[in-house]
C-alpha cells in the first residue's frame, strides 16, 4: 500500500517506521530541516520543531492516573513492552544510542504536602482494580529509599511504581528516522490541508496516495502560536482559530498546552529512575539522562506562546527540583526549552478514520507513553482490512467505531498525482543519513 503521513513527531516516525518494515512505500512531510534533535544550550527554541523532541520521555502509566481516566493507564501499560521492542529492534539494526531504560520511577511528597500527596495516592492504590497487570504504589520507608535512590533528601516520603520506564526521547526520535531507511522522508515540506487519499503539501500541490494519515501537531503557520502571542487566552477558543484546528480542517479543534523544562547539568549526583514530587500547585518531574544529566518540567499552561521559558517556572521548576534533591544546587544549568502539546477540548486522545484517511491527535502530556499502543491498534485495524475478502470499493481503515467518525466519499480531483521523484521535489531528500548531514551542515 501507498502511504503518505503528514507529520513527522512521535507518531509520525513510529507509523513510518513500522508501516516500512511491513512492506508498505511510505513517504512522511514535515516542515523540519531534518531528522535530528534541534541544539541543545539555548534559552529558547531557535526553530518550532516536535513536541516530543521537548519532552522528557517518561513513561508513567500508573502516576498518570492522578489526572488522566483508566484507559490512558492501560494503553501506556502496554507501550511499556511495545517501547522495549522498537528500541530492542532499533539496536539490532546498529543504532548505539540508549534509547530506553526501566527501573520503575518513584512519587515523592515534602512532610508539608503529605495531605495532598495521600489523595494523589489513594486514586493511584485503584489500578489494579482497573486492570489486573497494573500495579498499587509501593511505600517505601527511610533506610529502603536510602538504598535506592541516596541522592534524594532523607526527610521525603517516597512510593516506588515498578516498572514503569523512560525513552530517551532525542535520540529515539532521531533513531526511528534514520534507521528507516525504506521511508521516503520529504523534509521541509508542509502539508496545508488533508483529504480522503490526498495530502495537499505547500508550492506543490495535491499528492495521491491510498491511504493518507495526519499526525500533525500544533499548526506551525499559525502566527500567535509562532511568535508568542496567547489566543486561547481570556476567550474561548473556537474551531479553526488557533493550534492546529486550521491546519486539521476543523475535524479536530486541537489547542496548544505549553510545556516547559529545565537541563542540568550535575556530574557525580546519581539518580536511577524518573521521580515525581507531588505538590498541590504544581507537578514536578526529575528525570535522568545520559552524560549527568537532568531534564526538570513540565509546567503546563494553557496558552500558545513558543517564547522562551518564563522566570516564574524556571524557579518554580528548579527550586522544587534542589528541595528534592540538594546535591543539584551545584549544576549548571545547559538548555531551557518551552514547546506546545496537542491537546482536544477533553485532553484525550482521539483516533478517527474514514476511506482512505486516518487521524490521530490529541495526546496532550501523554505522546511518548500512547505513541506504541495506538500505533499498533492502527496497524492491526489496517492488517484485518487487508486479510478480509477483496472489496471493488475498499476501505483501507475500518469506520471508527468511537469518538468521531464522519463517513465521507473524495473523489480524486483532477490534477492529483503520484508523488514525484526525490530530485524532483523541493525539500531535503535521499537517505536519512543525507538529510541528517544537510541538517546539521545548516
Amino acid at each position: 500500500m501507498r502511504i503518505g503521513i503528514a507529520g513527522a513527531g512521535v507518531l509520525g516516525r513510529l507509523l513510518a517506521w513500522r508501516l516500512s518494515r511491513a512492506g508498505h512505500a511510505v513517504t512522511v512531510f514535515d516542515p523540519a530541516a531534518g531528522p535530528a534533535a534541534p541544539a541543545i544550550g539555548q534559552l529558547g527554541a531557535a526553530v518550532p520543531h516536535a513536541a516530543g523532541f521537548t519532552a522528557a520521555g517518561m513513561l508513567s502509566p500508573v502516576a498518570e492516573l492522578d489526572n488522566a481516566g483508566p484507559e490512558i493507564a492501560r494503553l501506556g501499560w502496554r507501550s511499556l513492552a511495545l517501547w522495549r521492542e522498537v528500541a530492542d529492534a532499533l539496536c539490532a539494526d546498529g543504532c548505539t544510542d540508549p534509547l530506553f531504560a526501566q527501573n520503575g520511577s518513584l512519587m515523592v511528597a515534602h512532610g508539608a504536602d503529605l495531605g495532598a500527596a495521600r489523595r494523589v495516592l489513594a486514586r493511584l492504590e485503584t489500578a489494579p482494580t482497573l486492570a489486573a497487570e497494573l500495579p498499587a504504589p509501593q511505600v517505601l520507608d527511610r533506610s529502603a529509599l536510602a538504598a535506592l535512590e541516596p541522592a534524594l533528601a532523607p526527610g521525603v516520603h517516597a512510593w516506588l511504581l515498578p516498572e514503569e520506564a523512560q525513552v530517551m526521547s532525542r535520540e529515539m526520535l532521531t533513531a526511528l528516522a534514520v534507521h528507516a531507511p525504506l521511508v521516503e522522508w520529504c523534509w521541509g515540506e508542509r502539508v496545508t490541508s488533508v483529504e480522503s487519499g490526498v495530502l495537499h503539501v505547500a508550492d506543490e500541490g495535491p499528492v495521491d496516495f491510498d491511504l493518507v494519515i495526519d499526525v500533525r501537531g500544533v499548526n506551525l503557520t499559525h502566527p500567535r502560536a509562532a511568535f508568542g502571542v496567547t489566543p486561547s487566552r481570556g476567550h474561548l477558543q473556537r474551531p479553526g482559530e488557533a493550534g492546529s484546528a486550521q491546519a486539521l480542517d476543523g475535524d479536530m479543534a486541537v489547542r496548544g498546552v505549553r510545556g516547559e523544562v529545565i537541563w542540568l547539568h550535575a556530574p557525580g549526583v546519581k539518580l536511577q529512575r524518573p521521580v515525581r514530587l507531588l505538590h498541590p500547585r504544581h507537578r514536578v518531574y526529575i528525570v535522568p539522562r545520559p552524560g549527568d544529566l537532568f531534564v526538570v518540567g513540565a509546567s503546563e499552561i494553557e496558552s500558545e506562546d513558543r517564547s522562551p521559558v518564563s522566570l516564574r517556572s524556571a524557579v518554580e521548576l528548579m527550586a522544587a527540583a534542589h528541595s528534592v534533591i540538594p546535591e543539584l544546587a551545584e549544576a549548571r544549568i545547559v538548555h531551557m526549552e518551552a514547546n506546545l502539546r496537542p491537546a482536544l477540548p477533553d485532553n484525550e486522545p482521539l483516533t478517527h478514520s474514514e476511506p482512505g484517511l486516518l487521524r490521530i491527535n490529541g495526546l496532550f502530556r501523554h505522546g511518548w507513553l500512547l505513541a506504541p499502543a495506538l500505533v499498533e491498534d492502527a496497524v492491526a485495524q489496517m492488517e484485518a482490512v487487508s486479510r478480509a475478502p477483496e472489496d471493488p470499493h475498499p476501505n483501507p481503515l475500518p469506520q471508527a467505531g468511537e469518538g468521531v467518525s464522519r463517513h465521507r466519499t473524495t473523489l480524486a480531483t483532477e490534477g492529483t498525482s503520484l508523488p514525484r521523484p526525490s530530485w524532483e521535489r523541493a525539500g531535503v531528500r535521499g537517505t536519512p543519513e543525507q538529510a541528517l548531514e544537510s541538517q546539521q551542515n545548516h
